[in-house]
């Protein structure tokens, strides 16, 4: 072996292993840095008016499919670390009906997990209207998909078990508490339970929740006067008693229209909270102005050392829009902002005017009352997150 040449190959082994090793600790950094980041999205209102289930149905095998309502809006769902939907329907199985008391076929739920939503929120004010087999029903059948939900429970013994709904993801973990203000005066048949928006109830959860050691905590309330753009006293004051009691985020549904979103930012001696007042709706056949569309709030969160924060947040403005095709009404959820100037994709003028209107009304609402929250808008090649 020539003189040297030993040397020469430990140096480049050395010089392997401090590469390799720089490699591994860059790798580990941005591996670190990624688990510490969560995307969280909350859509609004996912409801089984009669049109809709009509439209969902083959007529000549009489089975249903929902997969094409989330056509358009599958690409914003799915790109989130975890989608959270409040589904106001009961799965109770036959006949399938809409309003005054739904039940829908669970293809509706088979879509929403195709489409990227990852938990399912139950307690509303149409939790029990099918009495023990819509409560139940819709229980055993999200079980049976798979779909993780929160909101009613089958007994007591279920509730103390599965509640607070934990969410653990990228070393962030939340958790998640759903109530409804009531259940349009239908009783709760026992031993079936469903979370009923009572301070008291609410607190003691609260605590139990703080026990598993969140990074944060979020309320998802069925609350508000329907249609009303403006969030009512009694929303505001809940929303201060819950911060108080240590919750983080409070996202509401029910009005079915539009509410303000207000980021409170935090400081080295208060920490950030955060209300979405009512996220409107998602999916409906209500078609009167600022009821045929909702948001999607978009919440960013990151976790430095041993604390989760709220980094960054937006929201999409969503519409349904409700062609006739083959003789028959369909429902496509629209991110509005990617159809806004595009006037030739809709088979009526009068269905691009109404997104329109649509739009310009929540814009102005927003624009007037939001307290931190902008619009996540298409650039025309993608999604400009604010």
């Amino acid at each position: 072996m020539p003189v040297g040449f030993k040397p020469l190959i430990l140096k480049r082994i050395l010089l392997i292993v401090i590469i390799i090793t720089k490699v591994l600790m860059i790798s580990g950094q941005e591996m670190v840095k990624r688990d510490h980041k969560l995307s969280l999205l909350f859509i609004g209102d996912i409801m089984g008016h009669d049109e809709q289930i009509w439209a969902a149905e083959d007529r000549k095998t009489h089975t249903y499919n929902y997969d094409s309502v989330f056509k358009y809006i599958k690409p914003v769902i799915s790109e989130a670390d975890a989608a959270i939907a409040n589904f106001e329907v009961t799965l109770a199985g036959q006949p399938y009906k809409g309003y005054p008391r739904f039940s829908s076929p669970p293809a509706l739920a088979t879509a929403c997990k195709n489409a990227g939503i990852d938990y399912l929120m139950t307690a509303n004010n149409h939790s029990a209207d099918r009495g023990p087999e819509g409560i139940t029903g819709t229980i055993l059948r999200l079980d049976s998909l798979e779909i993780p939900h929160t909101g009613t429970f089958l007994n007591q013994a279920a509730r103390d078990s599965l509640q607070p709904l934990m969410i653990r993801k990228n070393g962030i973990a939340i958790a998640l508490l759903n109530y409804t203000y009531g259940t349009n005066g239908i009783k709760i048949p026992a031993p079936a339970i469903v979370n009923i928006l009572d301070k008291s109830l609410i607190s003691s959860d609260i605590l139990k929740a703080k026990a598993c050691k969140p990074d944060m905590i979020i309320l998802f309330l069925h609350w508000g006067n329907e249609y009303d753009t403006i969030p009512s006293a009694i929303q505001a004051n809940l929303a201060d008693y819950f911060f108080s009691q240590g919750v983080d985020i409070i996202i509401g549904s029910h009005p079915h229209v539009i509410q303000k979103m207000v980021w409170y930012k935090g400081n080295s001696a208060k920490k950030d909270r955060m209300v979405v007042y009512s996220l409107g709706n998602f999916l409906s056949n209500q078609r009167k102005p600022k009821t045929d569309g909702g948001v999607i709030v978009r919440i960013e969160l990151e976790k430095s050392d041993s604390s989760a924060y709220i980094s960054n947040t937006g929201y999409y403005l969503t519409w349904v829009y409700t062609p006739i095709e083959n003789y028959r009404k369909k429902f496509f959820v629209l991110p509005c902002s990617q159809f806004e100037y595009r006037p030739g994709f809709f088979r009526k003028s009068d269905d691009f005017s109404e997104m329109k209107r649509f739009v310009e009304n929540s814009r102005d609402l927003l624009r007037k009352q939001n307290v931190n929250f902008i619009e996540n808008v298409w650039s025309g090649t993608g999604w400009i997150l604010n």
